[in-house]
């Protein structure tokens, strides 16, 4: 096909409103206003304090130096979890209080990008857990969740065999069963930060920050440079939070060039593989007395992982290597069929990096818990976490920022309580419904393939009307980007207005699936350099 041309209609205007102005627009909005908080790091916890900050009224602004939620936090496993193995450690309330917000995203926030999941958990004959422990355990995990997901319990090698026919069943004793959720991190992360904008937060992704401002010693804003066009310009904010992730002590040290270290890293690989056979619930397989690995079906294909060894080098060089994949690999063949492991039907392979505390011990064994320290120039640090919970890590950030003496911030929000709980990111919706209407409402003689209309509906809800306009203003744009994948060039074009995407990789591994699925071919990513390059403005 020819590249699509075409991002205005007859009359020359914009085919649709961009959520956020313009880099050039900005930058001079960043840089000309004083701001409450600035938010440095925009992946789940930068996102989601953004979005509660300005939810509660106070005046953000959020920048990353790479593309939102571009490192570790579009490199998860892609769960929505309970967190069974932490009742192994007696931590029942943390169970509990993970299901709950598990719920709460499944149901009134993310119901258009959080899809229930099945898991399947093999016992085989010496293995490391008996049948009768793993199904107290999540007979007892279903019960935390008030049996929202049915009941735990206890099925037949063969009853499991027939749901994944992929399932090794050599000395297989019985398969416990429980329900969690799954997700596309990508999209959450990108609709959350629309969800901020939208909230009144100012926000520009691949913009670095190079130094602080300070004001008698404290911290009072940041230096930034454009990494797309370098441009260099200046942020004030009465307080500055530090939410980079695996970078979280580097910024730390521009704050105080003798902070000691606060976290230590561990990564974590993940592979994708086409699925020969159907994949009607997940497997969790105990790998020993702690570990898991995962074989999840996720986006039409087969997600394997994840692996738990410190990293020490640099957080932007973290890369699954062969030997993550051997290792993975190998651990998968625990409870996998061969058939479904061959090297050939890799498509991906990708890394990230866990944050956890500081302290003594393997970190396999420490904690998941969220770190929170304040330098000594005021600057507020925050690391660790993961998705389940991120709208509660949120809220607790912000409670901590409500507290803080001298600041005045607290003068100038809606308490933390008063929030909208329960508030929905953009696009919420029934995928179903969704899905019905992209092919009702398609033109006659251009009717939406159905694999399209489902895809665009579970990755952008309501919103996937508005890419269904812009096929019907241009209809290149309802084109495969490649034919064996589900999606269009028209998002392509909606990442490049709408989502702030600024690379190919931007649209191809995070906006859209096409990298996942191993479709991101030369020609394919020289046609996405094409269109972005086209950008208005």
């Amino acid at each position: 096909m020819n590249t699509p041309q075409h991002t205005t209609d007859a009359s020359g205007a914009a085919i649709s409103a961009t959520p956020a102005a313009g880099r050039t627009e900005t930058r001079e909005r960043l840089a000309g206003s004083a701001y409450d908080l600035l938010v440095i790091g925009g992946g789940i916890l930068g996102t989601s304090v953004a979005w509660h900050a300005a939810q509660s009224g106070l005046r953000v602004a959020m920048v990353d130096a790479g593309d939102f939620a571009g490192a570790t936090s579009s490199a998860s496993s892609k769960l929505v979890h309970g967190g069974l193995r932490y009742l192994q450690t007696g931590a029942v309330r943390l169970v509990a209080e993970n299901h709950h917000e598990r719920r709460v995203l499944a149901k009134d926030v993310a119901p258009h990008l959080v899809n229930p999941l099945t898991f399947h958990l093999p016992v085989y004959k010496d293995g490391p857990h008996g049948a009768a422990k793993l199904g107290a355990g999540v007979f007892a995990y279903s019960a935390l969740s008030a049996f929202g997901d049915g009941v735990g319990r206890i099925i037949s090698p063969a009853k499991a065999a027939a749901a994944n026919p992929a399932l090794r069943t050599d000395n297989l004793k019985a398969v416990a069963v429980y329900g969690d959720h799954q997700m596309n991190d990508a999209r959450v992360a990108v609709l959350t930060v629309r969800a901020a904008v939208a909230a009144g937060a100012a926000v520009l992704n691949h913009a670095e920050v190079t130094g602080l401002r300070f004001t008698h010693g404290r911290v009072t804003g940041a230096e930034v440079r454009d990494r797309v066009d370098g441009t260099e310009f200046g942020i004030s904010a009465r307080l500055v939070l530090n939410a980079t992730g695996p970078w979280v002590d580097h910024l730390r040290r521009l704050e105080h060039p003798g902070a000691a270290p606060s976290v230590r890293l561990s990564k974590g690989a993940h592979i994708v593989l086409r699925r020969t056979a159907p994949w009607r619930a997940a497997l969790a397989t105990p790998v020993d007395k702690y570990r898991i690995t995962f074989a999840l079906p996720w986006e039409d294909q087969l997600l394997l992982g994840t692996t738990d060894e410190p990293y020490e080098g640099d957080p932007g060089e973290v890369r699954a290597t062969e030997a993550d994949i051997q290792q993975i690999l190998a651990e998968a063949a625990l409870s996998v069929r061969d058939t479904q492991l061959d090297r050939d039907l890799l498509t991906y392979a990708f890394a990230g990096l866990r944050v956890l505390p500081g302290g003594p011990g393997g970190v396999e064994s420490a904690k998941r818990e969220t770190v929170v320290t304040e330098g000594r120039g005021g600057m507020l640090s925050v690391a660790g976490g993961k998705w389940t919970t991120y709208r509660h890590i949120g809220r607790t950030v912000l409670a901590k920022l409500a507290k803080l003496p001298g600041l005045g911030i607290a003068e100038d929000m809606e308490p933390v309580r008063e929030l909208v709980r329960r508030a929905p990111l953009p696009g919420v919706a029934n995928p179903n419904a969704v899905a019905h209407r992209l092919l009702v409402d398609s033109e006659p003689g251009g009717r939406m393939d159905p694999l399209t209309a489902r895809h665009l509906a579970t990755h952008y809800g309501s919103l996937a009307l508005e890419i269904a306009d812009l096929v019907r203003r241009d209809p290149a744009l309802g084109e495969r980007i490649h034919p064996a994948g589900p999606e269009i060039w028209a998002q392509v074009v909606y990442a490049r207005d709408q989502e702030w995407a600024q690379t190919v990789d931007d649209v191809l591994r995070r906006r859209t699936t096409v990298t996942i699925r191993g479709l991101d071919t030369e020609e394919v990513r020289e046609k996405v350099a094409a269109v972005l390059a086209r950008r208005e403005g």
